[in-house]
């Protein structure tokens, strides 16, 4: 049934076939980009990105804006810049709607900062649509969590955590009495939710405690008065990582001075606490939520089956259950695993691996072939601790099995992540250029961005 669908669906020689890609994340940006490179020069193919945001950022980065120590506005790539470079079109504003029969989404008006129409709510027409539009956080209805946490899942949330941080840093510095009891922290940080980007967080978070005494607050002892608690409902951190990797990860945090508690199910996060099931509570000043995420709420109002965590549930070629026109992939799709007799992990390496399955795959589409179906590839997992350590497992055919590394490799091939992800969309030259451009503007930039 799919082939038939695969090759009516077709791009006819009088008609270039319409591919519209929703979501600019990791995926969905590398995607359009090879697709506009590869198949945008003759004009039997069009191809069109639609976002919410007018720039990109690597979402494994947002923990480092968070705590100062990346400044984002030399990392944003503008969609319009890359749509014009790469031969797609770039569409601004948030999927609203989708009309299979007509073969459209809605896309939501578009408002400045002061509530100004930029653009009105309109209609893309689509042959192949394909969504990619990430995930949100999963605050799992606890009382008080949205209202007193801040999540680290946008730019914007990463910028609003960055200058509350900083600012209590601040108002913690002036505030010091040198007669007061020095044994209490004036300023407690918690982090609930021990996943990679929970423990990131809390180291950067630490070498930006370290570092502001440079610039003013020389007060301020980042051990002994700046608190980082990282909390876990399960036994361990690292839960979805090897046990190696969880119990390593766990000693250098201890070495950072970073509180860690686990077993510690959070019933409710208030103004200025934590508390927890047991009854017991911690202060915190600023409360980080990295527990879970979710599939935004839209796709479950499209029509289209998903799973409990509202992911689009699709078949092993990544199409819809339903609609073979609709494919689906990253965080906000359900794809199986049989391997492991699960989902595929929302990962940015599955992401990455995705997008260059679906390139290939729309080609084949185009040309009225049969569709494969992806392979997950588990090449293992890295946890960077920025500037004081790394650590992870490397798998894969060549290793044979599960190797376990940390330090300098560690460090060298979670930075390599990235400038995949930026050879994807840019190529080896300007990647290179680029990567020397930011050491050299970090060689003239405070450690921490302050403002």
């Amino acid at each position: 049934m799919n082939n038939l669908d695969n090759k009516s669906s077709a791009s006819s020689p009088s008609k270039s076939h319409r591919i519209v890609v929703v979501g600019g994340g990791a995926g969905g940006l590398e995607l359009v980009t090879a697709l506009g490179n590869k198949l945008g020069k003759n004009g039997k193919v069009s191809v069109t990105l639609v976002d919410r945001s007018s720039t990109h950022i690597w979402k494994p980065l947002l923990h480092e804006v968070a705590a100062g120590s990346m400044d984002a506005n030399t990392h944003q790539l503008e969609y319009a810049a890359q749509a014009r470079w790469h031969r797609f079109v770039f569409q601004q504003g948030e999927l609203r709607g989708l009309d299979r029969t007509r073969k459209v989404i809605t896309v939501a008006s578009l408002l400045d900062d002061d509530g100004l129409e930029l653009l009105p709510q309109r209609e893309i027409a689509y042959d192949t649509l394909i969504l990619a539009i990430g995930s949100i956080t999963n605050f799992f209805n606890v009382p008080g969590a949205e209202q007193n946490a801040i999540a680290v899942d946008t730019l914007s949330q990463a910028e609003h955590f960055r200058r509350r941080m900083i600012g209590l840093c601040m108002r913690a510095e002036h505030a010091i009495d040198t007669h007061a009891d020095q044994s209490h922290p004036k300023l407690n940080v918690a982090i609930i939710g021990a996943g990679a980007t929970g423990v990131e967080l809390s180291a950067e978070l630490r070498n930006t405690a370290e570092v502001l005494g440079a610039y003013g607050l020389h007060h301020l002892d980042p051990l002994r008065d700046i608190r980082i608690t990282v909390i876990e409902a399960g036994s361990r951190i690292l839960s979805g990582l090897p046990e190696p990797i969880s119990i390593k990860t766990t000693g250098l945090l201890h070495k950072l001075g970073i509180d860690v508690m686990t077993d510690a199910k959070v019933s409710e996060v208030q103004a200025h606490s934590v508390v927890f099931a047991n009854g017991n509570s911690i202060p915190a000043d600023l409360t980080v939520w990295a527990a879970g995420i979710r599939a935004p709420t839209i796709l479950a109002e499209l029509g289209l089956p998903v799973n409990r965590l509202g992911q689009i549930i699709v078949q092993r070629t990544l199409q819809t259950e339903i609609d073979a026109n609709i494919f689906a992939f990253g965080d906000c799709a359900a794809c199986p695993w049989p391997e492991k007799n699960s989902t595929v992990p929302p990962r940015a390496q599955a992401a990455h691996q995705q997008a260059s399955f679906l390139f290939n795959a729309l080609k084949k589409r185009l040309d009225g072939q049969a569709l494969s179906e992806f392979e997950y590839r588990d090449l293992g997992s890295l946890v960077s601790l920025g500037r004081f350590d790394a650590v992870g497992n490397l798998m894969g055919p060549l290793i044979g099995s599960t190797l376990f590394i940390e330090g300098i490799m560690a460090r060298l091939l979670y930075v390599s992540l990235y400038r995949m992800h930026l050879v994807a969309l840019h190529g080896y030259i300007r990647t290179a250029a680029d990567t020397l451009g930011h050491w050299l503007q970090r060689k003239t930039s405070p450690r921490v961005k302050l403002h």
